[in-house]
C-alpha cells in the first residue's frame, strides 16, 4: 500500500461512501442470556412471549370488602345493606372459605378475590361493627376486581426483538417469570491511544507534553452507545508497540486515537494495511479529514485523528453508528434535534461535509467563531452542531437549519 506519511492524500473519500461501506460491513452480534438485574439498557435478541397470565388470579383493586355484587343492589347512604363479615383476605394470604349470599370478606388491594365473591366495595362507603358490615353504595359484578390475564395473557408477545430494555420493561419481564432474557452481546471496544507527547488523564500539562483528553471522551461515547470498553494504556509513537496492540484479537472494534494522518510518526495507517485492509484513509469532511477505516480479520478499525474535535466528529460519523449497529441499536445519530434559523451564514464548499459547532441564542443558531480541530472547549461552549452536506457551499443567514444537540435537554430559547 502507498505510504502517505509526509506526502499527503492523493484523494479523499466521500462521507456517504464510507457510511455505505460500514452499513454493509456490520452485522448484529450474537445473543447471550443476561441476568434480569443487569439487562436494563441491553437490546433484546429475540421476542419474549409470556408463559403465564398476569395476574394468574382475580384480585382486589381496592381496600374494602369482597362481596357478591347483586347483594349490594339498592344500597344507599340512608338505606345501607348489611352483610355478615366472614374474615380477611390479604396479598399472599387468601381467605380460605367461600362468600355466600349476604356475606362479605374484608380485603386489601392485591389480595385474591375469595371464591363466591365477584366485586369489591370500597372501604370508604362501608362501616364495620359487631361482625357485620354496612354497605352504603351498590357495586356491579366485576367492579374493582382485576381479572385473570387483565395485564398480560399467556402466549402473547410482550416485548419484540430489537427493543432496548427500559426500567419498566425489566419490571414486566420479572412479572412473567423471565430470569435471563436473550440480549444482543455488547460489542467489545479497544482503544489504541498513541503519542509521545501524551500524559495520562488526571495529570497536569507540563512542558511540551499535553494530557490525553481523547480516551475519557471516547470511553464516555462508547458507554453511550452500549459497548464494553476493554482496558487500555497510552502507547508511545513506536511502530512495533502499535502493531502488537492492533494485532490483539479480543475486541470487535478498535479505535485508534492519534497517529492517523500523514506525519512522520503516523504509523497506524501503514500498520493497519499490513495487518488487514485500510479501506479508507482521508475523507472529504471538516474536521476529521485524516480519519480512516479498515479491518483486521472480523475487527473494524477506526483511525481517529488526535485533535479532540476531529476525534469526536469522526467517532460520531463512523465509529458510533457501527458500534450501535453491532449491539443491535439504531445506527441513527442519538442526539435530539431542533430546527431554528441561522443568526449568520455558514461558509462551506461543495464536495466536503462540514461539522459546524453552534450555540443557540435567543432562538437563533450562532456558528462559533472557533473552527480549530484542537479546540475541545468549543464543543463545551456549543449547544450542538449543524451538518452541512457535500452538495452545498454553505447556508445563508436566516436559513432554517437542523441542530443536533449535545445534551439531552434542549437549551433555553430553542423552542424545543
Amino acid at each position: 500500500m502507498r505510504d502517505v506519511r509526509m506526502k499527503g492524500f492523493a484523494q479523499r473519500a466521500d462521507v456517504e461512501e464510507v457510511e455505505r461501506f460500514l452499513a454493509d460491513a456490520v452485522t448484529v452480534q450474537s445473543a447471550e442470556a443476561v441476568e434480569l438485574a443487569h439487562c436494563a439498557g441491553r437490546v433484546l435478541a429475540a421476542d419474549v412471549r409470556a408463559q403465564v397470565d398476569v395476574p394468574t388470579f382475580a384480585r382486589s383493586a381496592m381496600d374494602g370488602y369482597a362481596v357478591r355484587g347483586e347483594d349490594t343492589f339498592g344500597a344507599g347512604e340512608y338505606d345501607p345493606v348489611t352483610l355478615d363479615l366472614l374474615g380477611l383476605a390479604l396479598p399472599g394470604r387468601p381467605f380460605p372459605g367461600r362468600v355466600g349470599s349476604r356475606e362479605a370478606v374484608r380485603i386489601m388491594t392485591g389480595a385474591p378475590l375469595p371464591e363466591g365473591a365477584d366485586a369489591v366495595v370500597m372501604a370508604e362507603v362501608c362501616r364495620e361493627a359487631d361482625g357485620r358490615v354496612e354497605v352504603r353504595d351498590a357495586v356491579a359484578p366485576r367492579k374493582h376486581v382485576g381479572a385473570v390475564a387483565e395485564d398480560i395473557a399467556s402466549g402473547s408477545v410482550v416485548l419484540r426483538a430489537g427493543r432496548r430494555l427500559r426500567a419498566q420493561d425489566v419490571g414486566l419481564l420479572a412479572s412473567i417469570g423471565v430470569a435471563g432474557p436473550d440480549c444482543v452481546r455488547r460489542p467489545r471496544v479497544r482503544l489504541v491511544i498513541t503519542g509521545d507527547e501524551l500524559l495520562p488523564p488526571g495529570s497536569r500539562p507540563e512542558g511540551a507534553r499535553i494530557v490525553d483528553s481523547n480516551s475519557p471522551m471516547l470511553a464516555a461515547l462508547v458507554a453511550r452507545d452500549g459497548a464494553e470498553l476493554l482496558p487500555h494504556e497510552i502507547l508511545p509513537d513506536d511502530a512495533e508497540r502499535i502493531r502488537t496492540e492492533l494485532a490483539r484479537d479480543d475486541a470487535d472494534v478498535v479505535l485508534v486515537s492519534g497517529g492517523s494522518s500523514v506525519g512522520q510518526e503516523d504509523h497506524a495507517p501503514r500498520l493497519l494495511g499490513e495487518l488487514g485492509t485500510l479501506d479508507f484513509h482521508g475523507i472529504a469532511m471538516r474536521p476529521s479529514s485524516p480519519a480512516g477505516v479498515g479491518r483486521i480479520g472480523t475487527r473494524l478499525v477506526f483511525l481517529l485523528p488526535g485533535n479532540p474535535v476531529s476525534c469526536l466528529c469522526a467517532y460520531d460519523f463512523f465509529a458510533g453508528p457501527a458500534i450501535r449497529a453491532l449491539g443491535g441499536r439504531s445506527r441513527s445519530w442519538p442526539h435530539r434535534r431542533v430546527r431554528l434559523p441561522l443568526a449568520r451564514k455558514i461558509a462551506s464548499m461543495v464536495g466536503r461535509v462540514d461539522y459546524v459547532r453552534v450555540a443557540i441564542e435567543k432562538g437563533r443558531v450562532e456558528p462559533l467563531a472557533t473552527s480549530g480541530a484542537s479546540i475541545l472547549s468549543s464543543t463545551v461552549r456549543a449547544d450542538g452542531f449543524v451538518i452541512v452536506s457535500r452538495e452545498r457551499e454553505g447556508m445563508p443567514d436566516g436559513a432554517t437549519v437542523e441542530v443536533l444537540l449535545y445534551d439531552d435537554q434542549a437549551p433555553e430559547g430553542s423552542g424545543a
